[in-house]
């Protein structure tokens, strides 16, 4: 009989604190060809839509940087309660704003939870993940995110047809109903395990490794053993040499790998897809897509469906084949875009509109250009979206996890609040050229992640140390598999009675 609580149900239902991001994405994008929220908003364009946009981003780099603090004192599941509390009460400003600043204001609050979650949501995943599924568990945030996207978008497409300014406000405050249900739940879920051993809790370590790992709670079981061995050694270890995150956040053994999961992190962003999330409804109007809410909506599926192969598959092909196949694929598309819209496109003759640059009477050169913005959001469901957040959780120790998690999750933000801060003004002035840029991000990308990016998969997180540790250059792809896993190896001996294990053993 399977658990009804388990990593996978626990996973999934955590990672509505990252859907809380695909709803601020939709929720913005889906107004922004509504006449009630250009009337009511007095039709903001340009930098000003800019600021409303980036206003989340803004909250979330405040938001990402005090996760490491928070999360290590509350713990990671406390943290993203709390962060729950602050979406409820920004959803609330949106939806009775009264005007652009109580707007801004009620997004950067949002805003804060979403760093919060963001950051604590793949760090409490990877922690409680057999090292085997570890990529497929922290995979289920991207799925979230995506079908947050989704729900939100048809929610406010929806409400798109009602008249009045319900239209936006129902949408914003609807979405409020995940923060709620997170909340409450979280109620019932376990301590993350190595948070747990951070505060000596040890009974409960093997406690909660013996509820994920087995279904009938058999604290005895080899593997569990093995594996609270693992995190006591890494305990021990870090006290034995007095670690002190800050300052080993900045060392020279550690530095490369902070740095590796906050450039994945910004790559992610200039790979271009959040401009495709955020501001889709202009560049369809600019593509001469006429329904172009519509065609929003299909793309919004796309990213939805395309997320499942890369639970499915992430931790048989890896992280780094991903990486480089999705910056390559996501640069024919976007130099795609750029092209047809260079050579068929024109000045747009009415002014104050979002986009200054037309597609007239070409159907098929539209017809393609949405087809490109479909494959570059497919590209990088399957490839950069689930493999950004498991890999800035998987490439540092415990003792600076959380932080490093934070800086990574606050550079994506910052990356984040520049591009929604600067699109709709840069979509204006250089149009597609714009494209270009981001086509030649998605090269650079992938030289960068050609030479800085080992492969990880199917390690323990304690057993990451060693591909860093390792010597081979990391484009020769080691992949973790050519010598044994200590771990099976630490389960063998206490099977066969050569290592006793438990709580009590402890020297510290």
């Amino acid at each position: 009989m399977v658990r009804v609580l388990n990593v996978y149900t626990i996973s999934a239902f955590v990672a509505i604190g990252v859907a809380l991001i695909g709803f601020d994405i939709s929720s913005m994008s889906g107004v922004l060809g509504t006449h009630q929220y250009q009337d009511f908003y007095r039709n903001p364009l340009g930098i000003r839509q800019g600021l409303i946009t980036s206003a989340m981003a803004a909250g979330s780099i405040a938001g990402a940087l005090s996760a490491g603090a928070l999360g290590n004192r509350f713990s990671r599941k406390v943290t993203i309660q709390g962060g729950t509390v602050l979406w409820c009460i920004g959803s609330a400003l949106q939806s009775a704003s009264n005007g652009v600043p109580m707007l801004v204001c009620g997004r950067v609050i949002s805003g804060i939870c979403i760093g919060l979650t963001a950051s604590l949501t793949p760090t409490y995943q990877s922690e409680i993940a057999p090292r085997k599924i570890r990529g497929r568990i922290v995979s289920f945030q991207s799925l979230a995110g995506s079908l947050g996207i989704m729900i939100q978008y048809f929610i406010q497409y929806g409400c798109s047809f009602i008249d009045s300014e319900a239209s936006f406000r129902l949408p914003w405050a609807i979405q409020a109903v995940p923060a709620v249900v997170l909340f409450v739940g979280l109620f019932w879920f376990p301590y993350s395990p190595r948070w747990l051993a951070s505060k000596d809790r040890w009974e409960e370590v093997l406690c909660v490794l013996a509820y994920l790992r087995t279904p009938n709670n058999d604290i005895n079981n080899p593997h569990v053993l093995a594996e609270y061995k693992e995190i006591e050694d890494q305990i021990r270890f870090e006290r034995e040499i007095r670690a002190q995150p800050i300052r080993e956040l900045l060392s020279p053994k550690m530095r490369k790998r902070v740095f590796l999961g906050m450039a994945v992190q910004i790559w992610s962003q200039l790979t271009g897809m959040n401009v495709m999330m955020y501001y889709i409804v202009y560049i369809l109007q600019s593509a001469g897509i006429t329904s172009f809410m519509l065609a929003s909506a299909i793309q919004y599926v796309i990213n939805v469906v395309m997320t499942i192969p890369a639970i499915l598959w992430v931790d048989k092909y890896g992280r780094r084949p991903a990486l480089l196949l999705g910056a390559l694929s996501m640069a024919l598309w976007l130099y795609l875009i750029g092209g047809l819209l260079m050579q068929y496109g024109q000045p747009n003759p009415v002014m104050n509109q979002p986009s200054t640059w037309l597609i007239m009477d070409h159907p098929a050169v539209s017809r393609t250009i949405l087809a490109c913005s479909y494959l570059t959001v497919g590209s990088f469901a399957v490839t950069w979206a689930p493999v950004s957040w498991i890999y800035q959780a998987e490439v540092v120790p415990l003792r600076i996890r959380v932080r490093s998690v934070s800086l990574s999750t606050a550079s994506n933000w910052a990356f984040n609040y520049l591009l929604a801060l600067t699109v709709p003004p840069l979509l204006r002035s250089i149009s597609w050229r714009l494209f270009f840029i981001f086509a030649s991000l998605n090269v650079m990308a992938f030289v960068h992640m050609w030479f800085a990016a080992p492969e990880t998969k199917q390690r323990t997180l304690e057993e990451i140390d060693e591909i860093f540790e390792h010597g081979e250059p990391f484009w020769k792809s080691f992949t973790g598999t050519k010598t044994p896993s200590r771990l099976e190896q630490l389960a063998k001996d206490i099977e066969t009675g050569k290592l006793k294990i438990g709580p009590n053993a402890q020297s510290f």
